[in-house]
Parts: C-alpha cells; sequence; structure tokens
C-alpha cells in the first residue's frame, strides 16, 4: 500500500528530506509532498549579501516548483497552522487539513529575544528574504535621512549578537556602506558600525586565532566592538547597555539567539525550553516515532561532546539526507541508523574579499582568499545536490 510521506518546510533540511526519500523510494511506494509558505527555498547563508544589497534578492531565492520538477514531488506553497499527531494530519488556513502516514518538520526557528523590553518592537532581524528586503531599504533611507537631518543616528548602525550571521552580516555592510556614502553623497567617516555581544567574544566555536583575525580584518574597515555585554532593553532610536551605556541609533539587527518554531512547540510534541523538538538518534520524535523533525525545529545532541549542536544549514541538509534514508527503511522493514553526521567545517565570511574557516575533521585553519573560495564552493556544491543550479526565481 502506497504510503503518504509529508514534508513541512522547503528549508535546507525539509527540502534534502523530500529529495532524499524520492531517491530511495518509488512512486508507489510512498507519495511525497512538500509544504511551505513560500514558492522558494531560500539561500539563507546569502541573507546577509542581500541585506547589505551586495547581491540581488532573485540570486538567493530557488523556485521550489522548478526544484521539484520531474522529481514527482508534489508541492503547496502555503502556511502551517497546526500540526495534530494523534489524527496524523497537518492544519492550513480555512481549516484545511492534510494527512500523513509519515511527517517531516523542517520549520526552522525563530529570534529568541529572551524577554528584552522593546527589542521585538524596534530591532530587525535577519531570518528571511522578506527580512533582508526590509533592512537594505531601511538602510538606503537612512542615508536619505541623513542628507536631509545631519542627524548622525541615521548613520549609526548597531549589529546585535556576534555569532555567525551578525558577524557576516557586519563584514557585508563594512564593504558596502562606504559605497552608499559615495552615492549619496556622505563623508564615509560619519558612518558608525557597531559590533555588540554578551559573552566575552565573537564567533564562539572558532579557534582563538581565527577569531583575532577576524576582528583585525573587521576593525581595519571600521567595524567597533563591545564585548561581554548584553542589551538591556531597546526604545524608538536608544540602545541600552548593560552597564548603562546608550547607543543612539534608527538601526539595531538583532542576531542573538533563536528558538523552536511556535508551530512545533504547540503541536503536542515533547519539546526543550526553547521549543525546539527533542529527537532520538534517528532524528524521530521521543513521544511520536512517525514524526522526524529537522534543522532549527529540533534538539539534536551531539554524542561526543554531550551538547546540542549549533543550528547551520550544513548540519540541516545532512540531518534531511538521513532523515530520508530512514524512512525508505521504515517502509521497508528495514533497521533504521543512528544520525551521526560528518561535518566538513564552518566558514565564515568577513565580507566580499576575506573569510575565515575550520575545515575537516582535524579542523585546520583557513583564512583569506582560500577560505573565500572555500565558501563559494560549499554553495556550488549545496545548489548541485539539490539540482538548483538553474532554479533561480526571475
Amino acid at each position: 500500500m502506497t504510503k503518504k510521506v509529508l514534508v513541512l518546510g522547503g528549508g535546507y533540511g525539509g527540502l534534502q528530506a523530500a529529495l532524499e526519500t524520492r531517491r530511495n523510494l518509488t512512486p508507489d511506494e510512498a507519495t511525497i509532498t512538500l509544504i511551505d509558505r513560500n514558492p522558494y527555498h531560500q539561500l539563507i547563508t546569502d541573507l546577509h549579501l542581500s541585506a547589505a544589497g551586495t547581491v540581488p534578492v532573485q540570486k538567493i531565492q530557488l523556485s521550489l516548483k522548478k526544484l521539484m520538477a520531474n522529481k514527482q514531488v508534489h508541492f503547496i506553497s502555503d502556511a502551517v497552522v497546526a500540526i495534530h499527531p494523534v489524527e496524523k494530519q497537518v492544519e492550513l488556513p480555512e481549516g484545511r487539513r492534510v494527512s500523513y502516514d509519515i511527517l517531516v518538520i523542517g520549520l526552522g526557528s525563530e529570534m529568541e529575544f529572551f524577554g528584552i523590553t522593546g527589542l521585538e518592537k524596534y530591532s530587525y532581524i535577519l531570518k528571511s528574504v522578506d527580512d533582508a528586503i526590509h533592512i537594505h531599504e531601511h538602510i538606503e533611507e537612512c542615508f536619505v535621512q541623513y542628507q536631509q537631518t545631519q542627524d548622525l543616528t541615521y548613520l549609526t548602525f548597531v549589529i546585535g549578537g556576534a555569532g555567525l550571521t551578525g558577524i557576516e552580516l557586519i563584514g557585508e555592510l563594512a564593504d558596502r556602506l562606504p559605497l552608499l556614502a559615495k552615492k549619496y553623497p556622505v563623508e564615509a567617516n560619519k558612518i558608525r558600525l557597531l559590533s555588540i555581544e554578551a559573552s566575552s567574544s565573537i564567533l564562539q566555536g572558532f579557534s582563538e586565532t581565527l577569531i583575532q583575525r577576524a576582528k583585525e580584518s573587521l576593525q581595519s574597515r571600521g567595524v567597533e566592538f563591545i564585548t561581554d555585554m548584553s542589551i538591556v532593553k531597546m526604545e524608538p532610536e536608544v540602545v541600552v547597555l548593560k552597564n548603562g551605556d546608550v547607543v543612539h541609533t534608527h538601526t539595531l539587527v538583532w542576531t542573538g539567539g533563536v528558538r523552536g518554531n511556535s508551530v512545533v512547540a504547540h503541536s503536542g510534541l515533547a519539546v526543550d525550553h526553547r521549543g525546539r523538538a527533542q529527537v532520538n538518534e534517528f532524528l524521530q520524535s521521543i513521544t511520536h516515532p512517525s514524526i522526524f523533525v529537522v534543522g532549527d525545529s529540533a534538539l539534536v545532541i551531539d554524542s561526543g561532546s554531550g551538547r546540542p549542536y549549533p543550528p547551520t544549514a550544513q548540519l540541516a541538509g545532512k540531518m534531511g539526507v538521513h532523515v530520508g534514508r530512514q524512512i525508505s527503511s521504515i517502509l521497508r522493514n528495514e533497521n533504521l541508523v543512528a544520525f551521526r553526521p560528518h561535518l566538513s567545517g564552518t566558514l565564515a565570511s568577513l565580507g566580499q574579499k576575506d573569510a575565515i574557516g575550520m575545515i575537516g575533521q582535524h579542523q585546520i585553519n583557513v583564512k583569506g582568499k582560500p577560505a573565500v573560495w572555500l565558501k563559494t564552493g560549499s554553495k556550488v556544491r549545496w545548489l548541485s545536490d539539490i539540482g538548483g543550479l538553474f532554479s533561480r526565481v526571475r
């Protein structure tokens, strides 16, 4: 009897889960339906490029319809309202429901604001193409407003959080803002670009050598760093720090943390205190074995360190491939295999011409042009894996 496999989310994990399931199962064995609220797959790892205005958003959008063409995967562009595990149904807008035998959840994460007063209301975030568009348009408007008012707060740009997303964005802005200064025109030395991080260091998880290399590269292009200092409040045009200092700005982009998707958190699945689904070694929900969870929606523990894996596109893609293979094993009554990812490393761009990375099992440090080439190569490899080299939105 043909089984119904339903995949929620066309991100890195969900997309690979749908494609790998189809690679392993015939249409007679399983129908596969992919649901995403957007008609496109977003290259999340390139959002900072569009937010800074370096790359048009069309370059980081891949048509899911084109990606699924000839794959015998049915695509539905719609929002997921709720998951009903007992009934084995997913609810869409207007009460419509889609049933499943096996469900894969890859709905991603949402920003975590940690209860900081005013932060959600007054900050910008960078989680989607729409967010990137809003940031880009806002930055351009800040230059226009400065021309009219000579108010320097319009030229003060703050990035909250100095993890991978925050540093890649600030690196891109360090290259892009001087070009905008010429466009409008504005004296470039009036621009202030500030990174605020609550922990003692930027880019936690990277080696000290690479962290220092990143700081030097960014500081040479005007970036200021404030570390070991949390944001405690945000008001219109004011960021308040823990020590009482304030930064006057019209722009705070918050990248300081994520939590699980709210649909997952309210689905009845077992979740942790941040709304991430708890899964077993096969990536199944610990309470509902017919449900797999991939990407940022899942809490996945590294058996070696005993700590959660950091949420990355690379990890999500590997989770998706693994789940696709486990679904095949379930339907063919074969043994499941535990998820033990072999990660190829971590790369961080520091602008158009610089990057750092730790590569391979031994975490070999790379920097400069070689790291830039490796980061470009990783994107090309991803596009090739999903058949997306020619699927960009026109």
